[in-house]
């Protein structure tokens, strides 16, 4: 009988899935998350400052900060839900991942450039909006490999490159070679769902795969289609596969 473990994090909601072992680069500047982070910042440094990034289904992640349409005298959301509606649970897919802040830093704004890195799967069981950010109640998700899982890794990688080749074009930039690719089936499927060019549902949909055979599989099919597309299409710029951009909360 498994141990169902649980913990309570500061909630960080945004507009893109974060997998685990992926970095991601934030630029904080909204008042309740800087209060995440001044908060963070209390950790010691021999501790983690953990935090847990969720995707946003239904909702803003930048709360309107001047009234807008179609009433300009109405007033802006304020508060550590605003934008997420009367229930902030409602507004999140419930499957999200676990963030180790490495750097935050704090500008003379008030700001803060953080530099994060997704370490655990978690289910969202509940959202608390009292304080003056989110907090949410999560359980910690296994990473099951499920049947085939090594195989299939090695037809993902397989895939990947000619999805690379393709998206990028061989002249335009250096493919990774087989010694910068990992081969341990997990972490085969975090980076390639990251580095994939696909929509935030996608990419939810892979982080909640219930086991890395299930994700890679998914992942096989969605390359050898992209790419299959790719190749009929007469252009197509270059993309950067390996950087994310800093997300702007």
């Amino acid at each position: 009988m498994s141990v169902v473990t649980t913990v309570r994090l500061p909630l960080f909601p945004l507009n893109t899935v974060l997998f685990p072992g992926l970095v991601l680069p934030l630029n904080v500047f909204e008042e309740r998350y800087r209060a995440m982070m001044r908060e963070l910042l209390k950790t010691g440094e021999d501790e983690p400052r953990r935090f847990a990034v969720v995707a946003i289904r239904d909702g803003r992640e930048v709360a309107p900060a001047a009234p807008g349409l179609p009433d300009p005298t109405s007033l802006p959301e304020r508060g550590p839900s605003a934008g997420f509606g009367p229930d902030p649970l409602q507004a999140f897919h419930r499957v999200g991942c676990i963030a180790d802040a490495a750097t935050v830093r704090e500008r003379e704004d008030g700001g803060f450039e953080v530099l994060a890195t997704g370490t655990t799967r978690v289910r969202l069981l509940s959202v608390d909006s009292s304080g003056p950010f989110l907090v949410a109640e999560l359980e910690e998700l296994a990473e099951d490999q499920g049947d085939g899982a090594g195989a299939l890794a090695d037809g993902v990688l397989r895939a990947f490159r000619t999805y690379q080749k393709r998206l990028a074009g061989a002249r335009e930039r250096s493919l990774a070679t087989a010694a910068e690719l990992p081969d341990e089936p997990s972490v085969v499927s975090y980076l390639v769902a990251a580095a994939a060019v696909l929509d935030v549902p996608t990419k939810q949909r892979l982080l909640q795969a219930p086991d890395t055979a299930t994700r890679l599989a998914e992942e096989l099919r969605l390359l050898r289609a992209e790419s299959a597309l790719i190749r009929h299409l007469p252009s197509l710029p270059a993309v950067d596969l390996t950087r994310a951009p800093t997300s702007q909360n």
